[in-house]
């Protein structure tokens, strides 16, 4: 460890342990992006925490919170400091009566839902995956598929943020309201989330089936109960057969049935569709005639009508498996305006120019499937809205995702002109991108006109971290305007090059500040600049270091 960082944290409470390791090589979970952050801590106590954020602002590095990576954007890269918290994760009370839990916020999905199934208690919804902290999860919108749930941080009663002065406050609709909305989708820019407090629910199984249908059928019947028909639905879409899977599932109390399998089901097809997938990195035009073998390997479909059933633990039966390092690029637009997305994609898939009405040639582009197609609604919703939140206020949203897989970390050919048109499409349709996937068209003045409370957002922002210690080069390309005081904030990190990774992806590197000359330059400077802006905006009482319930 660098000996200026040893020595000052030797002199910031020194009972406190600094779990830091020097030599961390980050990747996302689909390793789109690499990075190699100078320091990779792993605080286990709040007292840790603590330090580590105080130490940070002497040291003049930023502060990137990570759970798992499952993001494939860069929003977690950096050369600065990366803080994890696997060691902070405890479930603090858990009271059955009340079904309310109280847990550390870098507690994984899979163990909060193991430690919840023991106490007859669940989740209520889930995403496709549990590999997330919770804080992780519910800070980059994630959400289910049900319209009957909205977002995972509908679930999430309280909160407890430590700012980047040292505070920890408590957080929910009736204290520091402002910063609560905000931290419901904080993009990692405000602070680190210590603490939340979850309404679970009763364990439950579900019983699921899953069905082949042809495309046409399917928008048949969006307004006629296909998606409110059974708690849970979610589509995959074919879109050369022209043809989708529907999953639907209800709670019930039938005995655990397990999914029916076969030898093409497991390592034989995972591995033989993952080398024919790479084989058409090179023969794209193979991939409409994969199609078949992705509904017999993956769903054990050979013709429409076939069907399979199961009943299994709710926590388990609604999540997925992803196969593969992959580019996902989702929207969420009004459901209403599904059948239209479905029916103009799929023209300009097959060449329809006419009925598209998209302005792009395909020009031999090839895509992968399936396309999938989930809902979320949190129009009925009566607790508080995240700032951020991606969902339509008015009615049912509708996520359309374009996954692209990438083959033995292999790039797929049509991915600049696929998400190009994708996104143009989803814009027409008055779409939001989810925060945590490759969106890459989208522009800073179109994220701002997305979202009518980004202002209160920013506020909130700038009063709760003023020298950008959260702050980095995706936030600032993204969402921070370019008017705001000092550009780049002292402590914000920024984009210094990225080059091609050697073993697939890109790796990343940041400018770092200069390490102060004087240690308590950057704290002292903190100190003023957050104390005047707090007194001006109102949102946050001063005083630095404090706890407050």
């Amino acid at each position: 460890m660098d000996p200026y960082i040893e020595s000052e944290s030797s002199q910031i409470d020194p009972d406190v342990p600094f779990h830091a390791s020097p030599h961390h090589h980050h990747h996302t979970w689909a390793k789109t992006y690499h990075s190699f952050p100078q320091l990779y801590i792993q605080p286990r106590t709040t007292q840790e925490i603590h330090k580590v954020i105080t130490l940070s602002r002497r040291c003049r590095r930023r502060l990137v919170i990570v759970g798992c990576g499952h993001s494939p954007s860069d929003l977690t890269c950096t050369s600065s400091w990366m803080v994890n918290l696997d060691h902070y994760n405890k479930i603090l009370t858990i009271d059955k009566s009340s079904k309310r839990v109280t847990m550390q916020a870098g507690i994984r999905l899979y163990d909060l839902i193991a430690r919840l199934n023991e106490n007859g208690l669940a989740m209520p919804n889930l995403g496709s995956i549990d590999n997330q902290s919770i804080a992780g999860a519910f800070a980059t919108a994630t959400h289910g598929s049900s319209t009957r749930h909205g977002l995972l941080s509908q679930s999430v009663l309280s909160l407890k943020i430590m700012l980047a002065d040292g505070r920890e406050l408590l957080c929910a609709p009736d204290k520091h309201a402002d910063l609560f909305s905000a931290a419901l989708v904080s993009l990692g820019a405000l602070g680190i989330i210590t603490e939340v407090v979850f309404q679970a629910v009763s364990a439950f199984k579900i019983q699921w089936s899953q069905s082949l249908h042809p495309l046409e059928d399917i928008i048949r019947d969006w307004q006629k109960g296909l998606w409110s028909r059974t708690e849970f639905t979610r589509i995959w879409w074919l879109p050369y057969k022209k043809k989708a899977v529907k999953w639907s599932a209800d709670k019930t109390d039938e005995d655990i049935r397990l999914p029916p399998s076969n030898r093409w089901t497991g390592a034989l097809g995972f591995h033989t569709y993952h080398t024919l997938l790479y084989i058409s990195t090179w023969f794209p035009s193979i991939l409409p005639l994969l199609e078949s073998f992705v509904l017999r390997v993956q769903y054990g479909f050979t013709h429409d009508g076939a069907h399979t059933t199961a009943v299994q633990e709710g926590q388990s039966g609604l999540l997925m498996n992803c196969l593969y390092s992959q580019f996902v690029n989702e929207w969420a637009i009004p459901l209403e305006r599904g059948p239209e997305a479905l029916t103009r994609l799929s023209a300009w898939l097959h060449g329809d120019q006419e009925t598209s009405q998209i302005p792009y040639d395909l020009n031999g582009i090839f895509v992968h499937a399936p396309i999938e197609v989930r809902v979320a609604d949190t129009s009925t919703n009566l607790g508080t809205r995240p700032y951020l939140d991606n969902t339509v206020p008015t009615g049912p949203t509708l996520y359309l995702n374009a996954t692209l897989y990438r083959p033995y970390n292999t790039d797929p050919p049509c991915r600049k002109r696929y998400y190009e048109t994708f996104e143009w499409l989803m814009k027409e349709l008055g779409g939001r991108p989810h925060w945590a996937k490759n969106f890459s068209t989208v522009t800073k003045d179109e994220i701002h006109s997305m979202y009518p409370h980004m202002k209160e957002w920013l506020r909130v922002r700038n009063d709760v971290d003023p020298e950008g210690l959260f702050v980095g080069d995706w936030h600032r390309r993204l969402i921070l305007p370019n008017d705001q005081g000092v550009v780049p904030l002292r402590l914000e990190e920024r984009t210094s090059r990225v080059e091609p990774a050697k073993t697939g992806g890109l790796n990343w590197f940041g400018q770092l500040p200069a390490t102060s000359s004087s240690p308590h330059s950057s704290e002292e400077s903190f100190d003023m600049i957050h104390g005047s802006e707090a007194m001006k905006s109102g949102t946050l009482p001063v005083g630095a270091g404090k706890t407050e319930d």
